[in-house]
């Protein structure tokens, strides 16, 4: 359907974003009987048709190898975007080392959901209310048992591998919910081996992997069970989706549907509705509102004809990521709304988070000349460490509040560019057959260790509009200010001397740097790409963007379903949450359209 069409047509809900946020809206919305309009900036996308599954190193540029255009290797499914996009710049206010923030932006079709690690963890009971733990950042409005039914309903629609362990602040899943976890590889068990004497927890990774296929008979009806429409397109779609074959890195997208991907999980069985169209290329510069303060519609430009263009609706979605829905909502001012719109607070770009990141590699010598063996299995985690010292946190026994997961890898998988690098400091200069042996014997005997950690809200992280800069779209750029706060630069220091410890505790010597200073071991802002907050929910609409569902204190048909609307930021992977809460958020705008309160 030409895009004028899409003009003509009168919908109920306009949402901008087609990742996990966005996606969500779009299924439940379009399930529930909403006529519905999806705008996406990024070009279509489609996994099933485009994924480089099964493309070898030796056929890619440079064996596939990452570029400042491809970071995550040649084959990355981000076919469009990255931490810098041709013509859509962003601005820094201070360039100094942990002063920056790396924005990541997927211009494509399902978004960051095409690139994400996969891994789905829940937030716990403290991660809700942590002020009311420590004293610092703020609490959410909301407790895990508000989300608790929508993790479960997640997690059953997207397909989780995982066990329920029991441990302090690791919420368990409803029995039946999570599919079966791969059996542990040799390396890992290696390291568990370690942890166990350090008291460190090791427990199946969860991932929105499909592990075995979905009980598509079953799990529409529990997730819709007075929807006929939903459990229909639900089933079909899962009956299309078929069971990991433990072959090709996730990373690149997935032609069979056994990872979750907003492309290929969300939006199918929203179109298949009748009740969703999508326009891709499209750019949202605003949200608009009529002469009552209600958002009425968006202007986007088209970026094949760069005409712009105005799109309504009765209530209006943002879920463009944090810090573009941001961006699109500050540049959204009128009369009514002079400081950006639903920004009475003055909050929205405030208080941006991403995750705390640090990591050291070692050699571990019981892990040479490995004979071939079977690791077949998931490309990332089947086994993680959650966080293990709330008790000694509360006690005040550590320098830092917030707690951090441990993420690893190791193992023979197949070797890709750069895979022998470093080899150098264990062959003594062989060449010839000297060299093949000796990559032989140390292959598959390196580790690495990546700890993944809770920041806290502070003051000086945020967006702002750059008023001297715009993208090539004519719409003004952000500008981002950044700080890491001594709560996680000490986090990051204890990330490396733990994973010191683990990688000894294997009989291995440590290879990187053990910083002992974290400004020295932390990662820019950004670069885990789990960017959250800037428009966060609360009780009070003197010090928050939205209420407990997401929903605009000034502009009562605004909603945000990314990100943005995160109080704080626990050490758990975001995009979990970042779904449940989106399919809580629909329900009430469902329920809101039902009482013509929209």
């Amino acid at each position: 359907m030409p895009n004028d069409d899409f003009e003509k047509k009168e919908y109920d809900a306009l949402i901008v974003g087609s990742g996990a946020g966005g996606g969500m809206a779009a299924y439940v919305l379009a399930t529930a009987g909403l006529k519905v309009l999806l705008l996406e900036a990024g070009r279509s996308y489609d996994p099933v048709k485009e994924t480089p599954m099964f493309n070898l190193p030796k056929d890619a540029p440079l064996r596939g190898g990452s570029t400042p255009e491809k970071p995550f290797g040649f084959y990355d499914a981000t076919v469009d975007g990255g931490w810098q996009v041709p013509g859509e710049p962003y601005t820094q206010a201070s360039n100094d080392r942990g002063r920056r923030f790396d924005w990541w932006r997927a211009r494509m079709l399902g978004g960051r959901t095409n690139h994400w690690g996969r891994i789905s963890l829940r937030m716990g009971k403290y991660d809700f209310k942590p002020h009311s733990r420590d004293g610092l950042g703020f609490d959410w409005p909301i407790s895990y048992e508000d989300l608790a039914p929508y993790y479960d309903k997640t997690e059953m629609l997207i397909g989780v591998y995982g066990t329920n362990e029991g441990l302090e602040n690791t919420p368990d899943s409803s029995d039946g919910v999570l599919l079966p976890p791969p059996k542990p590889r040799a390396y890992e068990l290696l390291a568990k081996k370690a942890c166990d004497k350090l008291g460190i927890p090791v427990i199946p990774s969860h991932l929105a992997i499909l592990s075995e296929r979905l009980d598509h008979e079953n799990i529409p009806q529990k997730l819709f069970p007075d929807n006929k429409l939903a459990q229909e397109v639900t089933q079909e779609s899962m009956k299309s989706r078929a069971a990991c074959f433990w072959a090709t890195p996730c990373g690149r997208g997935c032609s069979i549907k056994a990872n979750f991907q907003s492309t290929t999980v969300l939006l199918p069985p929203a179109l298949a509705t009748g009740n969703l169209d999508i326009i891709t290329d499209a750019m949202v510069r605003e949200v608009t509102v009529d002469k009552s303060g209600n958002a009425n519609g968006v202007v986007y430009i088209d970026k094949n004809t760069r005409q712009e263009k105005f799109a309504s609706a009765r209530a209006v979605v943002v879920a463009a990521s944090a810090a573009e829905t941001s961006r699109i909502l500050l540049n959204s001012k009128s009369t009514l709304f002079p400081d950006g719109l639903a920004n009475g607070s003055g909050v929205v770009g405030k208080y941006l988070m991403d995750t705390v990141g640090a990591g050291i590699g070692g050699q571990i010598p019981a892990l040479e000349n490995m004979p071939a063996h079977n690791e077949d299995g998931a490309s990332a985690m089947h086994m993680y460490m959650p966080w293990w010292l709330y008790k000694e946190q509360l006690r005040g026994d550590l320098d830092f509040a917030r707690g951090y997961h441990i993420e690893f890898g190791g193992g023979r998988s197949m070797p890709g560019a750069g895979a022998f690098g470093g080899m150098g400091d264990f062959t003594s200069g062989a060449y010839g057959k000297d060299l093949k042996e000796a990559c032989r014997r140390y292959y598959g005997s390196f580790v690495w260790f990546d700890g993944r950690g809770e920041m806290i809200p502070n003051e000086d992280s945020y967006c702002e509009i750059d008023k001297n800069q715009v993208d090539q779209w004519g719409i003004p750029v952000l500008k981002f200010h950044w700080k890491w706060s001594d709560q996680e630069l000490n986090q990051a220091a204890h990330m490396h001397k733990t994973f010191a410890g683990i990688i000894e505790g294997m009989g291995g010597k440590v290879t990187s740097t053990v910083q002992t200073d974290g400004a020295k071991a932390i990662i820019n802002g950004g670069a885990i790409i789990h960017e959250v907050g800037t428009a966060r929910m609360g009780s009070n609409p003197k010090d928050s963007v939205l209420n407990p569902y997401c929903q605009s204190w000034e502009v009562p048909n605004l909603f945000l379903t990314d990100g943005a609307p995160f109080v704080s930021n626990a050490d758990k992977n975001p995009t979990l949450t970042i779904m449940a809460l989106a399919w809580r958020t629909c329900d009430y705008i469902v329920d809101q359209f039902k009482k013509r309160n929209i």
